[in-house]
């Protein structure tokens, strides 16, 4: 005679008391931490924020030694006052200490993309709408995120570029003046541009969900359209149209809070023109979100 012993079904194999893991709620903070480690986590994080630096701090010591040549050449003793005051247009201390900060927008710009659409070709967005059903809640988290390292990597960028320009300014009296407000303005101008173009890019990432058509598609509004209006200015100046148009592009407007934007033609009021930049990120993104809450990951 044989007999047949049936285990109990979802039973523990050693007759123990079972564990509960306990669950806790997804909250924001618990979302922004999620991120946080995403993003440095990524290679292709690392490898984004050190090209930023090494461009912005690059082309600040490249443009010290430009001024230095040209006052060597000129003299600085038998330069006119005015000739003084189109070099310190030009060659200002905010100009040299910010000069590569539109190469590093688009360097950023490409984190910008590559945050969202990463996980769209690995598939970790799943795991993320898993984690947030909600999905606008970790979207929200993202955005945060890359906008505070955004901020804070390009002041960084900007007190090493104001270090390795500082000596060459000075010695040519053209340092920085802390207790101007103006020249003070032009450089948290970059940090405001830097982190909308940042989030542009986000929102074109999220409407996209294509890593090469996002950064094409940034790089396109941030660089190859306002070169082509740029050329169109210079050749048909007169056209009240052209000038119109150019002055309301995305990068054009939001530049005039910078350095450059003194050197652009019929540009906006400084705070005007980083409010058009500001709708149009706002734009993008909130068309982003919408995409992501109603469409399948």
């Amino acid at each position: 005679m044989s007999a047949t012993v049936t285990a109990r079904a979802g039973g523990p194999a050693s007759g123990t008391t079972a564990e509960h893991t306990p669950v806790q709620n997804v909250t924001f903070w618990r979302l922004l931490r999620s991120e946080w480690v995403k993003l440095w986590t990524l290679r292709s994080t690392w490898w984004t924020l050190g090209s930023t630096v090494v461009i912005m701090v690059g082309v600040a010591l490249m443009m010290s030694f430009v001024v230095q040549f040209v006052m060597d050449e000129m003299g600085a003793g038998e330069m006119s006052p005015e000739d003084q005051a189109s070099m310190g247009g030009i060659f200002g201390a905010p100009t040299v200490i910010a000069g590569g900060y539109e190469f590093a927008a688009l360097v950023v710009a490409v984190l910008g993309a590559m945050v969202i659409t990463g996980e769209y070709s690995t598939g970790m967005i799943r795991s993320t709408f898993a984690a947030a059903p909600g999905r606008l809640g970790a979207f929200a988290a993202k955005a945060t995120v890359l906008a505070v390292v955004t901020a804070v990597l390009t002041t960084v960028s900007l007190l090493l570029s104001w270090l390795v320009s500082y000596p060459i300014l000075n010695a040519n009296d053209m340092a920085l003046d802390w207790s101007d407000g103006d020249q003070l303005q032009k450089l948290y101008g970059v940090v405001i541009y830097t982190v909308l173009v940042a989030l542009f890019a986000l929102g074109i990432g999220t409407l996209l969900r294509h890593t090469a058509g996002a950064i094409f598609t940034a790089v396109a509004v941030f660089l190859v359209i306002p070169m082509v209006f740029g050329i169109a200015v210079a050749l048909a100046s007169n056209v009240d149209w052209v000038l119109d148009v150019n002055k309301f592009l995305p990068s054009v407007a939001g530049s005039a809070i910078t350095p450059s934007g003194a050197q652009v033609p019929e540009v906006l009021d400084p705070w005007v023109g980083v409010s058009v930049l500001a709708a149009y990120t706002a734009v993008v993104v909130i068309g982003g979100a919408f995409r992501l809450k109603l469409d399948d990951a």
